[in-house]
């Protein structure tokens, strides 16, 4: 015999079956909303753009590569041009390269929108040097000389060119060289060149070897205010008197320079994640003191083109804040 079911099972049932596709639907919307929110797992593998194998972008990310690998994450360290090729590899989606070392002043975040800095790293000194038999006192002395400004696509170019421009030095009033490094200092040892734009490290070699040559001179700035107050991502550093070499009292007065800032840029897709390694990353390699800088003055959010990256602002915000 088929028991009928009674009316109260039949709304027991109902409502069961209701409150179960209720809780199905709910389950559903939650996964949905939970997918929208949380950020994939970042990729394991990502490349940098640096610049010239003996520069300092390559040895510097050569040590961002060992730190990140600690965390599983393969940095693969891309020699290039310099800043102005990274930007144009950052910009381009088939670039391939996810983030890039690149100079102050470089960078136009109106043309450039989709970029932003993580942060800046270090001064990098623009050293202008000359033959000491030459009469130079400011940069408008270089008219009709020959000049080596770096090479094409090179942050030291770009500068360069764009100081001395202002100064109503061209191409046509002056015979340029787009050269830098060791060949920018052994030409104007040899005298192929006149003066030298350089922009690197106090510690380099190359550095080292022009301050101490007994026939080349540095030139400072002087008028170093008025061109940082034209040109924003420009500080203004002293170099003081003795500081390379006591005995031989080199340099010989205070030497007023220009410095533009390294920085780190990326992409506004960057995974947050990557950003608090690569900032981790950086304050372990640049927050020591330098010549030109105090203890945790860098990494930093001053010094940048591009807006800072809201993730690494979160990060300066929690995590700098400890080594106060």
């Amino acid at each position: 015999m088929i028991k009928e079911s009674t009316p109260e099972k039949k709304g027991s049932r109902k409502g069961y079956l209701a409150i179960f596709g209720f809780g199905i639907l709910l389950t559903g919307a939650g996964f949905l909303v939970a997918y929208q929110f949380v950020e994939p797992a970042p990729p394991r593998k990502i490349v940098i753009g640096t610049g010239d194998k003996s520069g300092a972008y390559y040895a510097f990310a050569q040590r961002y590569k060992e730190i990140l690998a600690r965390d599983g994450i393969t940095l693969e360290v891309r020699s290039t041009a310099g800043s102005g090729e990274n930007l144009k590899l950052l910009t381009d989606p088939e670039g391939g390269v996810d983030i890039a070392l690149v100079q102050g002043g470089i960078g136009d975040p109106a043309s450039q929108p989709g970029l932003h800095s993580l942060a800046s790293l270090y001064f990098e000194p623009l050293w202008v040097f000359f033959h000491r038999d030459l009469k130079i006192k400011r940069l408008s002395d270089l008219r009709g000389r020959k000049i080596a400004v770096g090479p094409e696509a090179s942050g030291t170019n770009a500068i360069a060119t764009r100081l001395l421009k202002a100064n109503g030095i061209t191409p046509d009033t002056a015979t340029f060289f787009g050269i830098g490094g060791e060949k920018a200092q052994n030409s104007l040892i040899s005298k192929e060149v006149e003066a030298a734009f350089l922009v690197l490290s106090p510690q380099s070699a190359v550095i080292q070897n022009l301050l101490l040559h007994e026939k080349i001179r540095v030139l400072g700035f002087e008028r170093g205010e008025a061109y940082q107050r034209v040109n924003r991502f420009l500080s203004i550093l002293k170099l003081p008197e003795c500081v390379m070499d006591f005995a031989r009292n080199i340099p010989e007065r205070d030497v007023f320079l220009l410095a533009p800032a390294a920085t780190l840029v990326v992409r506004d897709t960057f995974h947050p994640a990557l950003v608090d390694l690569f900032l981790d990353a950086a304050v372990e390699v640049h927050s020591g003191p330098g010549l030109f800088q105090e203890l945790n003055e860098f990494p930093s959010q001053k010094y940048v083109d591009f807006p800072v990256h809201k993730d690494a602002q979160r990060y300066f915000k929690s995590e700098m804040s400890k080594r106060l």
